[in-house]
């Protein structure tokens, strides 16, 4: 999602693809992904974490900033058919997987939308009712605080930004609460920390 060495880059033939099946708040997804993705195995413990916590709006658009292969914003998807989802990656074979992994979990290229960018740049002039993120600590703490910073701009009055974290949650937590006012541990376990702030209107 941010720098690109995040993810280690290399064209990997169909035959290296790895299929990840999971059940996730009652819900079945599927995704494929490759070795030099993150949590390319299996479903990361946090971003399930995420998932299980995550308050999803009834009705509007999403963002899943930094998507890696996909899980969050797919996810979210099939859990509410109303939302439009945008999601956002920086890594190109990162993009390329998720694009694979919206039509896999037979969803609409249309209402999943997936681009490739830095942070929000892909979305400059858009808002939305809800940001979630497992953020690439190992881009660095400049790109988690980018989108924390940043945040507010792309949000509806009342839409919540909502991130997993585990190294260096605590200062998550104090950013988060200082772009916003506010900041609620949903759960705490394993480590894991999932925040979310509400963007109020002052």
């Amino acid at each position: 999602m941010s720098d690109n060495h995040y993810y280690k880059s290399s064209h990997k033939r169909a035959s290296q693809y790895i299929l990840i099946s999971d059940f996730i708040r009652g819900i079945t997804v599927e995704f494929e992904a490759i070795p030099g993705l993150f949590s390319y195995k299996y479903v990361d413990e946090g971003t399930k974490l995420l998932l299980e916590y995550a308050e999803i709006p009834s009705e509007g658009a999403v963002l899943d900033v930094g998507c890696g292969y996909g899980v969050i914003g797919i996810t979210i998807a099939k859990l509410n058919p109303r939302l439009k989802v945008y999601m956002i990656d920086v890594n190109e074979e990162a993009v390329r997987l998720t694009k694979r992994n919206v039509a896999r979990n037979g969803l609409k290229e249309d209402r999943v939308i997936v681009l490739q960018g830095d942070v929000y740049e892909p979305v400059k002039d858009m808002t939305f009712n809800a940001i979630y993120s497992n953020p690439p600590f190992a881009a660095g703490l400049h790109i988690v605080k980018r989108i924390v910073i940043e945040a507010p701009h792309y949000m509806k009055p009342d839409a919540t930004l909502q991130i997993v974290a585990r190294k260096g949650a605590e200062k998550v937590k104090n950013l988060m609460c200082q772009v916003f006012g506010n900041v609620e541990t949903k759960i705490s376990k394993k480590g894991y920390k999932v925040l979310l702030s509400r963007k109020q209107e002052f």
